[in-house]
């Protein structure tokens, strides 16, 4: 039903301003203005088809329950405009999944469930609507491999976000299947010198008991690994920590030995390397007075954007256009929080500076619809006519 709801779509998320920046080599200007476009920004394909289905989803079962697992993309605008058409999330207060049978519909989100959850929803007879984006279940595929063939799935991402959990659950299709999570290169570091000297098991066990499958014996465990990731982590950041655990391997087993004991696969998301490369680019092209990185604060890619635009202008990121508070003030995340709520925005004055002319760069998270950036750009000329 994808013609049937494409107007339905272009009238939520479409912008004309943005198509028109996009015309114009990406650059807006108005009065001593100018907004500089990342290349690639906002919806990749995942996303973009994902909301399509939830959309044709409640147009092709008009008399029926139509549910999410959760939220089907990290971003509040796009989430509160399914609840508006009708879509019910079970993560919402009241809402229970034990409830359901073969007269309601779930919408597995882009991020995809775990293996357990899916087999749930299959046992109660729900008619499911698997949306899972194509990057990750190229993770899962791996994932399984590396569970076939008896090696630990080393993940780099968040223990919490939907789409880790559910890679980590495919690890467990099997026996022999194991899996270990690590946020980043200093929890890389410690398992990397775990495996090249040993250690207290333990500390060990006790650091990354939230973040390893049940029965997890780092001594056993670590003898043979495979790198994995979170698809919307920081692309240099993965292939860094992939770098760190093939080090540790050959110091461990030698180069001789290696492949019997480390694998990886690039299992980097393209999308969300486009949208890195694209950022870099022009924060190399454009001397900017300000960065504006728009998305949901639980967006791992928007967060990881803002982590780079950081490096090289002061940068703000807002969940939404209703962050530009004025001229004078802002509200926004701070760049590296570890907090994902609302709860962690500040509100920043003197934001917007009094350069003549004002040159900011602008990009969004791969949940962020079009609708949203053009606002953005709205208020931003607003602002500086004042």
């Amino acid at each position: 039903m994808k013609e049937a709801v494409a107007g339905e779509l272009a009238q939520a998320y479409h912008s004309a301003i943005v198509e028109q920046v996009r015309a114009n080599d990406y650059r807006y200007a108005s009065g001593r203005l100018v907004i500089h476009l990342a290349r690639e920004f906002g919806f990749c394909y995942g996303v973009d088809r994902a909301v399509d289905y939830a959309y044709q989803a409640r147009r092709r079962f008009p008399g029926r329950n139509v549910f999410l697992t959760g939220e089907i993309i990290h971003n509040p605008h796009v989430n509160d405009r399914l609840r508006e058409v009708g879509i019910r999330f079970l993560s919402d207060p009241g809402e229970r999944s034990n409830t359901l049978g073969p007269d309601d519909v779930v919408i597995l989100p882009a991020f995809g469930v775990t293996v357990g959850e899916m087999a749930q929803l299959a046992a109660q007879g729900c008619t499911l609507v698997d949306t899972t984006c194509g990057s990750v279940l190229n993770v899962w595929k791996n994932v399984v491999r590396y569970a076939q063939d008896g090696f630990t799935a080393i993940i780099h991402g968040k223990v919490k976000h939907e789409e880790t959990r559910a890679t980590a659950s495919q690890a467990l299709k099997f026996p022999q299947g194991r899996y270990l999570v690590v946020l980043d290169r200093e929890e890389a570091a410690i398992v990397c010198d775990y495996i090249r000297d040993g250690g207290n098991r333990d500390a060990f066990l006790d650091r990354f008991a939230a973040s390893s499958s049940p029965g997890f014996d780092p001594d056993r465990d670590l003898e043979r690994v495979g790198c994995a990731n979170q698809t919307t982590m920081l692309m240099s950041e993965s292939l860094g920590i992939g770098e760190m655990f093939r080090e540790a391997m050959t110091a461990r087993y030698g180069e001789q030995d290696l492949a019997r004991h480390f694998r990886a696969f690039d299992t980097i998301c393209s999308a969300t390397q486009e949208r890195q490369d694209a950022v870099v680019a022009l924060l190399n092209e454009h001397p900017l007075h300000l960065m504006l990185v728009v998305g949901g604060y639980n967006s791992s890619n928007t967060c990881n954007l803002a982590r780079i635009c950081a490096e090289q202008a002061p940068t703000f990121h807002i969940a939404e256009p209703d962050c530009l508070l004025s001229s004078e003030e802002i509200q926004h995340r701070p760049v590296g929080a570890p907090s994902t709520t609302r709860e962690r925005e500040e509100v920043t004055r003197g934001w917007l500076p009094t350069h003549r002319p004002l040159v900011i760069g602008l990009t969004a998270g791969a949940s962020t619809p079009n609708n949203i950036v053009g606002q953005v750009i709205e208020k931003l000329s607003l602002f500086a006519g004042q």
